[in-house]
């Protein structure tokens, strides 16, 4: 597909200017918009029913008691939760994916999210942990398998081949291990785990929400800072050193960055599939603009799991599903379109 884009440029009195890419501005706020609607409509659904107006009154403080205790202790801490998953998510892929000029680069072909499962299963299986403890432990879990693959894949720097084959190992190991970790797990801890290895929005409360905000609120505008750096990687290391990137500074970074992001998303919500695969492509393809789009991406991941989430205890009556079967069964079904659009393009 073509990639199309209208930008302008914005001088302040200052002397800074700016480039905008119109179309990316425009997907951006549509997709901002889309994001919270779909939270208030997920916050007023349920057994106890709220109208949007009704939801509205009680997130500005003006709600009764008893709208005030469903809206902002029992489903906001759980909206935000999958909104700051999904955000950290979509910027971990497009992180990925831009640092190895790779479409497959995302966190769960690397084997970070399986990294981040084996640290939760030690801690769930070995030591019988609690849910903190299992939180810690995702967490160590997926900056270890970061550390792990980055260095396996040093050779005079990191490029992007051979970090997307050395995550496909990683991911086989870690995924052989946590095959090992499950079958040495009694009945009750094998339960807890696999339900946790499904990614889940259920039970999350504003202990998940504080931790998982104050990260991104540091790494997001870091990222941000080190976008032009991105962009010019996407052009290949030479170009980018003439043209006075530190490349490797920049490289490190921004995947220390996405591998943050992602593990702490896996430690809050379990190993939601497909997510960072998926939310940077659509954004891509939406925005028609070359380049990482890391701020659509961000966008499109929030929105990707605030409608799963939706869809997970709405769409099939009675029956409640994990937030990660629904992103699963969705990105597959994406991943299969695309193989086979970008066969029939002749592209692969």
């Amino acid at each position: 597909m073509k990639t199309r884009s209208v930008n302008r440029a914005v001088r302040t009195p200052g002397g800074l200017s700016l480039r905008l890419d119109l179309r990316a501005l425009l997907v951006v706020v549509l997709l901002l918009a889309a994001v919270c609607a779909a939270g208030v409509a997920l916050i007023g659904t349920g057994d106890a029913k709220i109208p949007a107006a009704d939801v509205l009154r009680a997130l500005a403080g003006h709600g009764n008691a008893y709208q005030d205790f469903i809206v902002n202790e029992l489903r906001l801490p759980r909206v935000l939760v999958g909104l700051l998953v999904g955000a950290a998510l979509g910027l971990g892929g497009a992180l990925f994916q831009s640092v190895s000029r790779n479409p497959l680069g995302s966190p769960d072909v690397l084997g970070l999210s399986q990294g981040s499962t084996a640290g939760a299963l030690v801690v769930i299986v070995l030591l019988s942990g609690s849910t903190t403890q299992v939180t810690v432990g995702a967490l160590i879990g997926g900056l270890v398998t970061g550390l792990a693959i980055y260095l396996l894949a040093w050779k005079q720097g990191v490029h992007g081949y051979r970090l997307v084959l050395v995550g496909i190992g990683v991911s086989a190991i870690a995924t052989a291990v946590n095959g090992y970790l499950l079958t040495k797990a009694d009945l009750v801890d094998a339960a807890r785990a696999v339900v946790w290895m499904t990614g889940s929005l259920n039970g999350r409360d504003w202990d998940q929400v504080w931790p998982l905000l104050a990260l991104c609120a540091v790494l997001v505008p870091l990222v941000l800072v080190n976008a032009r750096g991105l962009r010019m990687l996407e052009m290949g290391d030479d170009v980018a050193n003439a043209l006075g990137v530190r490349v490797q500074r920049v490289r490190l970074v921004l995947m220390v960055c996405a591998v943050l992001l992602t593990a702490a998303a896996t430690a809050a919500a379990g190993p939601v599939s497909f997510v960072a695969l998926t939310a940077p492509q659509l954004a891509r393809r939406l925005t028609r603009s070359p380049g990482p789009n890391l701020v659509p991406s961000l966008c499109m991941g929030a929105a990707l799991l605030v409608a799963a989430d939706w869809a997970s205890q709405r769409a099939f009556g009675a029956d409640q599903l994990p937030v990660g079967v629904v992103t699963g069964v969705l990105g597959g079904g994406y991943l299969l379109w695309l193989l086979v659009t970008e066969r029939r393009a002749g592209r692969i």
